[in-house]
């Protein structure tokens, strides 16, 4: 793994999300839970099995009709490094009628649901940024406003943001330099 920026208690990275040795990772899920393609599908993959059942009984018990955008819902990591998974939803970008709002309740609540779970490592995927349409710098920007308004409220949690990429991570490095 590549760091290309590190400031505070936030290190922005190249690399695979499913091998981050830490508290939680988060999923860029969609609303059935079930998998999917890009991270989701590979954190399930990587996850084995137990992932999938665990997103059943969430939907089961939890979320009957889908997560929805924006929200979090927590699973255990199963074969991940990652202790846990915590699942949410971005908006599709050209389908929502407020991205920006909705793709900062992501970073946010998986902010809130880590500091009320006592997590000190996280790392999250570009949320949205894939099939789903985001253009990346825009989505950087927002971020970057979230991180920059809720990190410094929990001073014991390390957040990494991992990109598949070196031209995605400095896409975000550029965006939260402004």
């Amino acid at each position: 793994m590549q760091i290309h920026y590190r400031q505070g208690g936030l290190t922005v990275a190249e690399g695979d999300i499913t091998r981050f040795d830490g508290d939680a990772i988060v999923n860029a899920a969609n609303c059935s839970l079930l998998g999917g393609g890009g991270v989701d599908g590979a954190i399930h993959r990587a996850a084995g099995p137990q992932l999938l059942e665990a997103c059943r009984a969430l939907r089961q018990h939890d979320w009957p009709d889908g997560l929805p955008v924006g929200q979090v819902a927590l699973t255990p990591g199963f074969r991940l490094p990652a202790r846990y998974v915590i699942h949410t939803v971005g908006p599709v970008y050209a389908e929502s009628d407020d991205p920006r709002g909705q793709l900062a309740a992501c970073y946010r609540n998986a902010l809130a649901l880590a500091d009320e779970r006592g997590f000190t490592r996280l790392a999250f995927p570009a949320i949205s940024t894939g099939v789903y349409g985001y253009p990346s710098a825009e989505a950087a920007r927002v971020v970057a406003d979230v991180i920059r308004e809720r990190l410094p409220q929990l001073p014991a949690l390390e957040v990494t943001l991992m990109f598949f990429s070196a031209a995605d991570a400095q896409t975000f490095v550029q965006a939260a330099q402004r």
